[in-house]
């Protein structure tokens, strides 16, 4: 990297990363916490998650920033609580949670089945609901403030055995949570919205995730961000870390960045290779000088600076003579170099 090089120029872009965990010892120990089990359970938030608002990842209060409408901040020292309206599939030994971009579930159902589950969850979490969204509805913590959980991106498609939420400074928090979770599974097994689900054969929403806990307080940014102008992705996580960093939020899902936007851009796409004609563009033609790619591979932070030369090289193919142009290679050959 070339470190007088202006910050201007330079596009950085994310990747999701995934857990680098044994799956199959994690189920082997399921439901049997020993202190030897204790020590491989996973960590705390995914590798990008980590990395973006820190090891504590208190992605509620940064979650409950990013909805739509008028931003809701909370006190910086205010602990706050993400509940989620989900599915929790039956297998034959055991529950997998889907995650909710499957159950497709609309306003209505959600706020119908808030309204039944309501009085439940004020009771047991002492506090008013601060903010229903159709995905997401935030409270204050409470008594649950200390529970160690994980979100449902990283819960979804597995054994949910080991991502309830746990103790962990106080006991009994946890049984506590699973409690009240079951009294609106119950309530919402026999609730109309999930009876008209199942007359259209479309997974009931039978549960509620909690996740997130944690204040603004907490947050811990990379320094990268104090040289970025604009934040671009798809994550209500990133719109609100955006609106906590006070910098502008552009939804690629409304439409995509322009080549003057890239410049001093932090991106987190969904779908990159959808990207990468308009950034090999830019890099190809002097708008951009550099683009750093951020991954995670083996669930470990990992940076990569790539300059139009990367795009001018190429493996040589027979038959190709020497005054044919340089292919521009494709995002998939990019980053697996």
């Amino acid at each position: 990297m070339n470190a007088n090089l202006p910050i201007s120029r330079r596009l950085t872009l994310m990747l999701s990363g995934e857990d680098f965990i044994d799956e199959e010892l994690l189920d082997d120990k399921a439901g049997n916490q020993t202190q030897e089990t204790l020590e491989i359970k996973p960590l705390m938030g995914l590798p990008h998650e980590r990395f973006l608002i820190g090891e504590k990842v208190p992605a509620a209060p940064l979650l409950l920033m990013g909805q739509n409408g008028e931003t809701i901040k909370p006190n910086p020292q205010d602990v706050i609580a993400c509940l989620q309206p989900i599915h929790l599939h039956a297998t034959r030994d055991h529950l997998v949670l889907l995650h909710q971009n499957l159950i497709d579930i609309t306003p209505e159902e959600s706020v119908n089945l808030l309204k039944a589950a309501q009085e439940f969850i004020t009771e047991d979490f002492k506090q008013n609901i601060i903010y229903a969204g159709t995905h997401y509805w935030f409270i204050s913590a409470g008594p649950f403030t200390s529970l160690e959980t994980h979100s449902v991106e990283q819960s979804h498609g597995r054994n949910i055995d080991w991502w309830l939420p746990r103790d962990t400074d106080e006991n009994g928090i946890a049984k506590l949570w699973r409690k009240l979770q079951n009294e609106i599974q119950m309530l919402w097994h026999i609730h109309f919205v999930n009876e008209s689900r199942e007359e259209r054969g479309i997974p009931t929403i039978n549960s509620v995730w909690i996740s997130g806990i944690g204040k603004l307080d907490d947050v811990q940014t990379p320094t990268l961000f104090n040289h970025i102008k604009t934040l671009f992705g798809y994550h209500p996580l990133l719109k609100g870390l955006a609106n906590y960093l006070e910098k502008p939020y552009l939804n690629l899902k409304d439409k995509p960045p322009t080549v003057q936007e890239l410049a001093g851009a932090f991106v987190w796409p969904d779908q990159p290779e959808d990207l990468w004609p308009l950034i090999s563009k830019s890099l190809l033609e002097g708008q951009l000088d550099e683009l750093e790619v951020i991954d995670f591979p083996g669930g470990k932070e990992r940076h990569r600076i790539y300059t139009v030369g990367d795009l001018q090289k190429r493996k040589p193919l027979f038959g190709l003579l020497f005054w044919q142009k340089s292919l521009t290679p494709s995002w998939q050959e990019l980053i697996n170099k």
